[in-house]
């Protein structure tokens, strides 16, 4: 019997009793999996090796005092999972005793669209899936993605006389930003040291350029400029200064933006929607590629989309709560 856990991070027990564990902060299965190299998803101290990209492990040693040794394991195939640079979905094969074969898919943060020099991911067939939620909740369904791209470069455009303080994560939507903000022609990019070390990173590993600045005391702001800085910065009173100082204007740019509250919450001028998830319909769109038996929820809306999918789809499935046993174990 194949179980899948919420323990730390996503475990899956193999009929033969192995344990594979992905996104743990303390990685102690057989097979332990990285999918990509955001915050919530990294571990605090790395086992010997984590089935993960190169270019994961890379931005690990980054965000973390050790970087893993990036390693392969028989039974699981790392897909490309569209969220952010290096991020990957894990399918795992495992086969019983009486040859029956069973394959999870474990998407970990995914995404659909191609943007930017992110490919999408593109769903393969399982017979369990464990699939996240961030953006469950019907009502967030995101118009397509050239549009709010254009939207984004008209308003940095429109606003060139004056700064932008630009507000996202600062691994994904930072790297996007910039990209945005020198297709508008902007004359200056500037970005905080923690986003100039991941630049630098993806920069080794991908054919891309960014050519951002690094943002200090010393640095004047001025018209025409675009500083992007981690959103967890947002409410620091160095931000709030430098708008009044400067004039600039603060944008703020995430998925949540779908709700207008989000602008408000976070005291920006203009908000728009740009995400490394995929949408409510999108996720239905990964669901029924993978076709599979049992859907696990994870990871933001479980409850909802779970409860969606079994009203309206044929597809079973339930919400992964931490440390709840599966409907398998039954």
């Amino acid at each position: 019997m194949t179980t899948v856990r919420h323990t730390d991070g996503i475990e899956v027990t193999l009929p033969d009793g192995r344990v594979v564990q992905a996104d743990a902060a303390a990685p102690a299965g057989d097979v332990n999996v990285l999918s990509h190299a955001h915050g919530d998803h990294l571990y605090d101290e790395p086992p010997a090796s984590l089935v993960c990209s190169e270019l994961t492990a890379a931005l690990a040693g980054v965000r973390r005092e050790t970087a893993p040794e990036p390693a392969t394991h028989p039974d699981v195939e790392l897909l490309n999972a569209g969220h952010v640079p290096g991020s990957r979905a894990a399918l795992v094969t495992c086969t019983t005793a009486t040859g029956e074969t069973t394959r999870v898919l474990y998407t970990g943060d995914v995404s659909v669209r191609d943007r930017f020099y992110l490919e999408g991911f593109e769903p393969v067939s399982a017979d369990v899936l464990v699939v996240e939620a961030t953006y469950g909740s019907p009502e967030y369904v995101f118009r397509p993605q050239a549009e709010l791209e254009a939207e984004i470069v008209d308003w940095f455009e429109d606003t060139a006389d004056r700064p932008a303080i630009c507000m996202g994560y600062s691994f994904g939507r930072a790297q996007e930003i910039q990209r945005l903000a020198a297709r508008a022609g902007r004359s200056r990019l500037l970005v905080s040291d923690a986003i100039a070390d991941l630049d630098a990173v993806i920069e080794r590993h991908l054919d891309v350029r960014f050519g951002a600045e690094r943002y200090g005391e010393s640095t004047t702001l001025e018209a025409g400029d675009v500083l992007v800085l981690p959103g967890q910065t947002n409410h620091l009173a160095f931000v709030e200064r430098l708008r009044e100082s400067t004039g600039a204007l603060k944008a703020g740019f995430s998925g949540w933006a779908v709700n207008s509250s989000f602008r408000y919450r976070g005291d920006y001028d203009e908000t728009f929607v740009l995400s490394d998830h995929c949408d409510h319909s999108e996720l239905l769109e990964v669901v029924r590629g993978v076709d599979p038996e049992q859907v696990y929820v994870t990871h933001g809306s479980v409850d909802e989309f779970a409860g969606y999918l079994t009203a309206e789809t044929s597809y079973p499935a339930q919400s992964l709560q931490r440390n709840q046993t599966t409907l398998g174990d039954f």
